[in-house]
């Protein structure tokens, strides 16, 4: 074993901001385990408290400036 984590999902639709309800952009895992998830707003206020306490950050922020054809050449 090597220590290493497996390359976590995409966040879709479903997955919702543990502040406030709005889609979640990021997720937190943290060192002892479980996952935070927030949208792109709560994200910017957690996520450098987070990094800095040992948590791994998945953004996918960036999504939200992606066009449907950018999101669609994304998919293939």
């Amino acid at each position: 074993m090597t220590g290493t984590l497996a390359p976590a999902k995409q966040l879709t639709a479903t997955d919702r901001c543990d502040r406030c309800g709005a889609q979640a952009y990021i997720r937190a895992t943290l060192p002892v385990g479980g996952e935070l998830l927030f949208c792109a707003h709560h994200g910017r206020q957690h996520v450098t408290v987070l990094r800095d306490r040992g948590a791994d950050i998945q953004d996918e922020s960036a999504r939200l400036s992606d066009t449907p054809s950018t999101a669609r050449d994304n998919e293939r």
